[in-house]
């Protein structure tokens, strides 16, 4: 019997990647004047499908779906073959920033979820009060 919905499970997921996409950007930004440098980003869709490999179908009919094993690859989207600058890299410094807060804000959804889902769960423990 699982005590906690899978809600939680789903939010340390978005965590993870928020995180993951967070180290990447950093990256990113670190290396501006590198040379030969190419970017690297998390991609959501990779990671979602990364992450749906565990999950196991319970088949019930013959014409369920199964999912399927496939392999586990990078959750990373390859750097894309332009230069921006004169030494071979391609880090655009306002796209990274501009990445950087959008991460940030889908950083704090989560965390405000997540909150939201420890109070609901306060509230059940006192007793509605």
């Amino acid at each position: 019997m699982k005590i906690f919905s899978g809600t939680f499970d789903v939010l340390e997921k978005g965590i993870q990647y928020s995180s993951q996409n967070q180290k990447m950007i950093a990256n990113n930004i670190a290396n501006v004047d590198t040379p030969n440098y190419k970017t690297q980003h998390a991609s959501f869709s990779s990671f979602l499908k990364k992450e749906t490999k565990t999950l196991q179908a319970h088949v019930t009919d013959h014409k369920h779906i199964q999912f399927s094993g496939g392999d586990r690859r990078k959750v990373t989207d390859g750097a894309l073959a332009s230069n921006y600058n004169h030494n071979g890299n391609n880090v655009d410094i306002d796209k990274e920033m501009a990445l950087l807060a959008e991460n940030q804000i889908f950083h704090s959804a989560v965390m405000d979820r997540l909150n939201g889902k420890f109070n609901s769960l306060k509230t059940v423990v006192r007793g509605g009060k």
